[in-house]
């Protein structure tokens, strides 16, 4: 039997999506072509790998095992065409240093490999890692992601990332301050905004169990735009803001404290496809691990209670 590659390209995808019309937007093909090529398919393994009626579409037992063994061949076949590719695809946000410690840290072990860095949010490299465009994501995992993709990816903790506030310059030196003395300003876009992610998730599930209004200032994205920004404000607020650009703030003479009353933790998770990996971005794993329990980023110090919001 000679299986069509692209017709397993295509059965993963709907695989992974578990909904044809989504699938077939992906792929930039319609759906009743999606369909037939599936069925085709079905028809060359000899059993069926969906189950679907007008609502929903589950993979079978067979499916699943089918599943595992087509990421496989994939894999193989990008291997077999891109034999002098050794290189690891990951991607930052914006500034902030995980990503960019991982990397670091792994370009000096191994200078002899290539790290294919991008720029992408927290769902946009879920989604290239699933679609095989990225090798690891660094990103914030969320309920949905792992309710609508089960199967197909694996990940681990990687950092918890603690929120500091920043003052103003000539704000009094203070080891720690209310998340409520002030009004609390945060770079992102809120809820019912065209650019709501899932950073704004999180900050939205944070505001909600303040019970306080945050002032949200749309996200800049790199640190020196919001410097800028925030040279621009000249209300007396309070800046919450990853530990990343926090201690920026700090170089640059402005107060920063920890929260009192609790310490709001960001999860970051380290993921990759459940599929053999090439000795690159195994080693690529390794390094991260070992980054974070060097830098004991999973044990932040704290004033105040950890917070995460549910399900991290």
């Amino acid at each position: 039997m000679d299986l069509d590659l692209r017709s397993v390209r295509y059965f993963v995808v709907v695989a992974d999506e578990l909904h044809f019309g989504r699938a077939a937007a992906k792929l930039h093909i319609s759906q009743p072509a999606l369909s037939k090529q599936i069925r085709r398919l079905e028809s060359e393994v000899g059993f069926r790998l969906f189950v679907r009626d007008s609502r929903h579409v589950a993979l079978t037992a067979e499916g699943v095992r089918f599943l595992r063994d087509a990421r496989v061949l994939i894999a193989q076949a990008v291997r077999m065409t891109h034999p002098d590719d050794p290189g690891v695809r990951i991607a930052h946000i914006f500034d902030l240093d995980t990503s960019r410690l991982v990397a670091d840290a792994y370009s000096t072990r191994f200078p002899e490999v290539p790290v294919i860095a991008s720029s992408m949010d927290s769902q946009r490299q879920f989604d290239a890692l699933l679609k095989g465009q990225l090798d690891v994501a660094m990103i914030r995992l969320t309920p949905a992601m792992t309710a609508e993709h089960p199967i197909g990816w694996r990940h681990r903790p990687l950092r918890l990332e603690p929120f500091w506030l920043v003052g103003r310059p000539g704000d009094p030196p203070a080891e720690t301050a209310s998340l409520f003395e002030r009004p609390l300003q945060v770079f992102g876009d809120p809820s019912g905004s065209a650019l709501f992610n899932v950073h704004g998730q999180y900050l939205a599930a944070l505001e909600h169990r303040l019970g306080t209004a945050f002032r949200w200032l749309g996200n800049p994205g790199t640190f020196d735009q919001c410097l800028a920004q925030m040279r621009r404000t000249t209300d007396a607020a309070l800046l919450l803001e990853f530990e990343s650009y926090a201690f920026r703030y700090r170089n640059l003479g402005m107060p920063i404290h920890q929260p009192r009353e609790l310490q709001p933790l960001y999860p970051w998770s380290i993921a990759w496809r459940d599929e053999p990996l090439t000795p690159a971005v195994a080693r690529f794993l390794e390094v991260a691990a070992e980054q974070s329990a060097e830098r004991e980023w999973l044990y932040p110090e704290q004033t105040g209670p950890a917070w995460q919001p549910d399900g991290a």
